[in-house]
């Protein structure tokens, strides 16, 4: 296989176009997946400031999430931002946004609306609690969500925000979806993601508090640091315990007190090369390099590339719409 073969299958999307109006990391995510799979993924983010989460923990987790991206301005409240965004869209394949409904329908960006102007585009949206429902409109975030889905237990918050993770996947996923049924002359192109929903689904599965608290956790060590076991079916357990020489029945507190008794470089030593689900638990890094598309940077070349010229371009920028 050749390397141009080989970078093909690994950038399947090549050629397709997503525009993305979302906020927030539900709709980052989603479009990411989008974008390291080949897609050409626009962000459209209000000119005065953007995105909040490029203000959030210095921007670490914006470039994170919106890596391989182009960012346009446009502020989607003002008149003439219609004309603009009707260009972009009739170049483009999807559109995905995270508003609530009667936003959705004020801005001009609901299925209904788009549809009528464009019927072969993919019109997605990540929603709370869905298009429609009695709690259409309520605010919420991921921690709403999993508290009404019966996924907490007070007063601990597991972490990382699974409801809007996956809703991000299930967005992505249905879009694919939504993208190869087109290709199969389908005519409902409308995709919906509710937050709400992907926490019900994730409360099903369990978490660490349903397994054996002996076999499955973190456990610290004598100079501070933190193993990570994960010895949960009964071979694991057996040699754990074989070499951390406590017996199988011992407790999770039997194992806290034995894994405190060494350097965490004492234990890997003891358990190198030994088949038990034993790690060490890494710190995060603090900065991977990646960085995303500065406000605006692509607004020109996406612009003129719809066919808005500079003089254009010009009276849009002077009424602060781009």
């Amino acid at each position: 296989m050749s390397d141009g073969q080989r970078a093909e299958q690994a950038r399947p999307l090549q050629g397709i176009r997503v525009l993305d109006l979302t906020r927030l990391l539900p709709g980052a995510y989603a479009t990411l997946v989008l974008a390291d799979l080949g897609a050409d993924v626009i962000k459209i983010e209000d000119p005065r400031g953007g995105d909040g989460m490029r203000r959030t923990a210095g921007g670490l987790f914006f470039d994170r999430l919106n890596r391989n991206k182009r960012s346009v301005t446009l502020d989607l409240r003002s008149p003439d931002a219609r004309g603009v965004l009707d260009r972009l869209l009739a170049k483009s394949d999807v559109i995905v946004d995270s508003f609530r409904p009667s936003t959705a329908r004020r801005l001009g960006v609901d299925p209904a609306t788009l549809q009528a102007r464009h019927p072969n585009l993919i019109v997605a949206s990540i929603t709370g609690f869905g298009r429609e429902g009695p709690r259409a409109e309520v605010a919420a975030h991921d921690i709403n969500y999993r508290a009404l889905a019966g996924e907490l237990s007070p007063p601990d918050v597991p972490a990382p925000l699974v409801g809007d993770i996956g809703a991000a996947m299930t967005a992505a996923i249905r879009i694919l979806a939504a993208l190869f049924a087109r290709e199969r002359g389908a005519s409902s192109l409308v995709v919906d993601a509710p937050i709400f929903e992907a926490a019900k689904a994730w409360a099903l599965l369990p978490t660490r508090r349903d397994l054996p608290q002996e076999r499955y956790g973190l456990f610290e060590t004598s100079d501070g640091k933190w193993l990570a076991l994960g010895a949960l079916e009964q071979k694991f357990w057996t040699g754990f315990c074989e070499r951390a020489g406590c017996g199988t029945n011992a407790t999770a507190e039997d194992v806290r007190a034995i894994l405190r008794g060494k350097t965490l470089d004492d234990w890997q030593r003891v358990f190198a090369g030994a088949d038990v689900c034993l790690t060490p638990v890494q710190p995060p890094a603090p900065d991977d390099g990646v960085q995303a598309a500065k406000l605006g940077a692509d607004t020109d070349q996406v612009l003129e590339a719809a066919g808005i010229g500079s003089a254009e371009r010009a009276r849009l920028r002077d009424a602060g719409v781009i």
